[in-house]
């Protein structure tokens, strides 16, 4: 074979790694907002026989985050798997948890080749589950779609590494940036098909956050109202130093279908306390300080509780806390076109819109026209 030869062949391969990588990749976004605390992982088991290349097994991580993708792909692919290429969006634990190693299930199945987009930042993995399948003669190929694994697996990363969730700020504001009218009156900003968007995005979020004032003025519900998804509503948390949510308000009221969670200051009132706890309300605790909860300790909470992927949905002034904080990893701005006045509410308290759209810590990614809005993303440098 000559070396041009060799360079075709290196190069189709490397486009039917990439190309099964992708497929993994679009499995473990099944499972996002449903695995937590575990990552949304995708595995694909593809034959290279005679012929063209066949998937005889595919998985991603099921709800509650077991099984994990690996062994579910390999169940479906039975027999075929052995010899087969195994491709996985994230390195394959290696370690004994709820259930045995993957690596071992993918030994065991008779895999010959492993193709893993990252290693696993889990300290309990960290290289070990790669390093067992070299040292029981699976050939291990690390980096296809690295920078795509990483987005896909920003909640498990930041949680792993930071202790903390990874954040995406939603943000809908008028054409004069306002986000509700005077007296902090709620405005319909954003038409049907934005809405249809953010109704997505929280089924896809383990946890949606807001803040007390929202919670207050809006009475909102806060679940997935996509038909037919009603199940993956995710958890809601309320920022709530006093504990002032009512017991009367929708998230309370809704406490033991939906998972409701307060975070309130250590010196909150403690009848309050118990009442929301009577309610099916988990009451967290974190510090307060300058007379505002401390979010960086709300955030490690959360974490603590298994939350890989937060999306907050809060008020300016929760949103501003979060960008003064540098506390938000992501972040979509709806725009609409239509204005609400001078007397409206701005979108961050006591900061301009720009403090998040020219923040440093923050690059404009993508725009796109949703129905009579536009949305714009922003994700962390």
């Amino acid at each position: 074979m000559t070396r041009i030869d060799e360079t075709v062949e290196q190069t189709a391969s490397q486009r039917e790694d990439e190309r099964f990588m992708d497929l993994a990749l679009a499995l473990g976004r099944r499972a996002l907002g449903r695995s937590w605390p575990n990552p949304t992982v995708g595995a694909v088991v593809v034959r290279y026989d005679d012929g063209p290349p066949i998937v005889v097994g595919r998985g991603w991580t099921q709800p509650g985050g077991r099984p994990h993708a690996e062994t579910e792909a390999l169940r479906r692919a039975g027999s075929a798997a052995r010899g087969a290429t195994l491709y996985v969006t994230l390195e394959p634990c290696s370690h004994q948890g709820k259930t045995p190693p993957c690596a071992d299930a993918i030994i065991a199945a008779g895999v010959g080749r492993v193709v893993s987009a990252i290693e696993d930042p889990n300290p309990e993995v960290a290289g070990q589950g790669h390093a067992r399948l070299r040292a029981h003669g699976v050939k291990v190929d690390v980096g296809i779609a690295a920078e795509e694994a990483t987005r896909a697996h920003a909640g498990h990363i930041r949680r792993m590494r930071e202790r903390r969730p990874h954040v995406t700020l939603k943000l809908a504001v008028s054409a004069d940036e306002k986000v509700a009218r005077a007296g902090r009156r709620p405005a319909a900003i954003t038409g049907q098909a934005g809405r249809d968007v953010v109704h997505l995005m929280r089924a896809q979020s383990d946890a949606i956050m807001i803040g007390i004032g929202t919670a207050l003025s809006d009475d909102p519900q806060l679940t997935c109202r996509l038909p037919g998804m009603a199940s993956r509503s995710p958890v809601r948390v309320v920022i709530d130093s006093h504990l002032r949510l009512p017991l009367a308000s929708r998230l309370v009221q809704t406490a033991r279908a939906v998972p409701t969670w307060v975070v309130g200051g250590h010196d909150a009132p403690p009848d309050r306390n118990q009442a929301l706890r009577e309610a099916g309300v988990v009451v967290l605790r974190a510090e307060v300080r300058d007379a505002r909860l401390d979010l960086s300790v709300a955030m490690r909470l959360l974490a603590e509780r298994g939350i890989t992927r937060l999306m907050v949905e809060g008020g300016p002034k929760i949103a501003a806390a979060l960008v003064a904080a540098d506390l938000v990893d992501a972040a979509v701005l709806m725009r609409s076109r239509q204005s609400i006045g001078p007397d409206g509410i701005d979108a961050l308290e006591a900061m301009p819109l720009t403090a998040l759209t020219r923040s440093p810590h923050l690059t404009s990614r993508a725009t796109e026209t949703i129905g009579e809005d536009i949305a714009e993303t922003f994700e962390r440098t």
